[in-house]
Formats: C-alpha cells, structure tokens, sequence
C-alpha cells in the first residue's frame, strides 16, 4: 500500500492508446412477428451466433485475450436479458474467465457497446473487447413491460409525443417543413435501390453470418442467409401510395421509415499495438465520439448537435468527411442533417449502399451495422480518409463516431 500522501500513479505513461475496428458481422436482419425468420428463434442465440463467427474469422485471437464482452438490447427483458453481454459470452464458448456486461442507449445500443469498450481499451484497462448489441422486436416490442414516471409528461418535462418514435418524426416534419414527403420518398426509394445494388455487386454478403432458424407451428428448421426487409424495386409511385399511420394525412409511413426488425451484431475492438501483434487486421482506427441531448419530440434532429460537438472536440469540419453512414431511422430525420450540413439529398458519399430503411433496423444492433459497412467501404477507398457514422437516439439524443481509414493513400505520400 501507497505511503499517505504518495500521488496516484500515473495512466499508461505512453498516454491514450489507439483504438481500432478490427471487423464487424451481422446476422441478416429480420422482419418482426409471427411470419419473420426469426420467430422461432431466441435473441441470445442471434447475437451467440455473430461472436462465434468473429472468432472463427480470426483464429489468430487467443479467446482467452478478449478483456471484455459488451452487448446492447433496448428491451432488457427474457431472451435478450440477464446481463446478455455475460451470458452470449458463455454461450460462444468464451473462457469462464471473460467478462460481460449489457447496456441500453435505445437504438445506440451498439453504438455505446463499442464507444464504452474503447474508451476502457483507450485508458489501458483493455486491450481487445467484443462489442454488439441484439434487438428481437418480435419477441419484444419496444416498450415491453416499461413503466415511465408520470412525472415526465405531468411535469411537461416532455412533449406526450417524444415517446412514440413515429410521431417524433412527424414532428421534425413540421420543424422543417421544406423536407417534404417527396423528398422523403425519394429518399427511401432511392435507400432501396442503392441496397439492391449492393447485395447484387457483392458488398453485403460478407458482413452477414447465416442463422439456422426454428420455424413455428412445426415448420421445422430453416437457414436465414439474407435479409428480409428490403424491398427491391420499390418506386416513389408507389411509396406515395402508403398510409400515415401516426397522423392522419401525415408524411411518415412504413415506406419512408424502417421498419420493426429482430437481429444481432458484434465487432472486435483492440489497442492498435495489440492488433498487429496478434495479426489482426486494422479496418478503421477510431478518431473521436460524441453524445448530445435534443428536445425529446424532435429526437432525429440528434446527430446534428451530436456532429457539431465531434467536430469541435476534434478539430475537424465536415468538409473532412468523405464518407456517411447515417441510420435511417425515418427519411426525415437523414435529411434534416443533411441540410443543416448543406450536403444533397442524393450525395454519394452518404449511406451509398443503401441503409436501415431498406435492409433494416433492430434497434440497439444498428450502430455496429454503420461501422461494418463504413470498414468494407474504407478498404475500397484509399482516397478517403475520414468516415463518420452516426444516428438519432430515442428520448431525444444523437451519437456520432468519427474513423480514420489505416488505407488512405494520402498518409503514404
């Protein structure tokens, strides 16, 4: 023990350490309920399914050298419960001696996962983490056994309508009305066929990790190998044709919105020195992160103040990135950043195979879904050397993460 008055020791004396996305999978993503892929299937397993493909990938990680296990579930309840992170861990076939934990930000679930085991790998307290997160929507809807203090609303602290996503949107309509339904349909049927494109070129295929399936009512079992909520093909005609369930002759509809989706994903993070020791591949090195609060009944204008806070803790503006992988929560919510940034609706640097309108959005799994796509488009594009994912945050928050690309050809010149 210290003498009184010894000063604490010193951090690391090599100072905060790199942080790297070594690489990301996903289980296809599937549509919510009775008639989806995964009804029959528990969220533990989805997520058990995308860790032991991490570790088949990489044979050279000893299991035993993972410091951390983090994943995220919004619902917090049943198969997706009991400190999943733990649990999946055990699951996988990770030593008794790898510890796990779960964390809910809503639909930055994963997004937490992964800026939480960073930091920790960051200070020095680890030095490789699995981070993910799992949402089974079917299984468990949103909301799912809650019980939110009155005072929230009594108090006024809240617009009643912060707390159902559909009508926060409608409300960010109605703050910026030059975003209209046109343009939102537009967007999302151009989200579809930018998706298509990708899977047909090859881009998706590699991030996803094949589920067997349990079907229902003696339906036996099956292999889920792609994703179930996109919908090729889809044109504005008909996206102008869809009912507004949240308000009547509204402007959000199951079209220009994702939809309710089950899914699981995880990534390896790792100290940069760690990586290369192992031969591990270095996909993105982590640059910064930031978290902002919004009015809770505008919450998709969140990754606004959540970008502008990145920029000036890092020094760098939006003209310094040259790629975007946005969620798409709703349409609206991706074009109210895009204006504020003074970016087209149509950029192809933003979300440029496609997004969570298209393909799908299991709510606390999506961020880690953003950084698996920004990685694989980072190795195709030396040119670019900063990327940043980001998305809006249910009961009024935003998050952004900001990557450097190991591959930009400009840091060899």
């Amino acid at each position: 023990m210290a003498a009184p008055g010894t000063p604490p020791l010193a951090p690391d004396a090599r100072g905060v350490r790199n942080v790297v996305f070594v690489e990301g999978v996903r289980t296809p993503f599937g549509k919510a309920g009775d008639k989806g892929i995964y009804a029959g299937t528990r969220a533990d397993d989805l997520v058990v399914n995308t860790i032991r493909e991490l570790l088949r990938r990489h044979p050279g990680l000893p299991p035993e050298r993972v410091d951390e296990v983090a994943i995220a579930a919004t619902t917090q309840i049943g198969d997706q419960g009991l400190t999943i992170g733990r649990t999946a861990a055990l699951l996988s076939g990770l030593p008794k001696s790898v510890p796990g934990f779960a964390l809910d930000r809503m639909c930055a679930g994963a997004m937490t996962a992964v800026t939480t085991t960073a930091s920790g790998i960051g200070f020095g307290a680890y030095d490789i983490a699995i981070a993910g997160g799992v949402e089974h929507m079917g299984r468990h809807p949103m909301g799912e056994g809650v019980d939110p203090n009155p005072r929230i609303v009594a108090d006024q602290l809240v617009d009643p309508s912060a707390l159902v996503m559909g009508q926060t949107a409608e409300n960010l309509h109605d703050r910026f009305p030059e975003i209209t339904k046109e343009r939102t349909d537009a967007y999302a049927a151009r989200s579809q066929e930018r998706f298509a494109e990708a899977v047909k070129t090859g881009r998706i295929g590699p991030d996803l990790v094949p589920v067997a399936t349990r079907g229902t009512n003696g339906q036996g079992w099956g292999l889920a190998t792609e994703d179930e909520p996109p919908r090729p093909g889809t044109t504005v005609e008909q996206l102008a044709s869809l009912k507004t369930p949240f308000r009547p002759h509204g402007r959000i509809t199951a079209g220009n919105a994702a939809g309710l989706n089950d899914g699981a994903t995880a990534s390896i993070l790792a100290d940069e020195d760690t990586a290369r020791e192992l031969g591990l591949p270095v996909a993105m090195r982590l640059v910064g992160y930031s978290f902002a609060g919004v009015e809770p009944e505008v919450m998709g204008i969140g990754p606004v103040p959540a970008t502008e806070k990145l920029f000036r803790r890092t020094g760098l503006s939006i003209d310094d990135i040259g790629l975007f992988e946005i969620n798409e929560a709703f349409a609206v919510q991706v074009l109210a950043f895009l204006d504020h940034f003074g970016i087209a609706d149509d950029d192809p640097r933003v979300n440029q195979w496609g997004g969570a309108i298209a393909c799908g959005h299991p709510l606390a799994s999506s961020g880690v879904r953003l950084m698996t796509q920004l990685a694989r488009q980072f190795a195709e594009r030396p040119d670019v050397r900063y990327g940043l994912t980001t998305m809006c945050i249910g009961i009024g928050m935003g998050g952004s993460v900001l990557w450097e690309n190991p591959a930009y050809e400009g840091a060899k010149a």
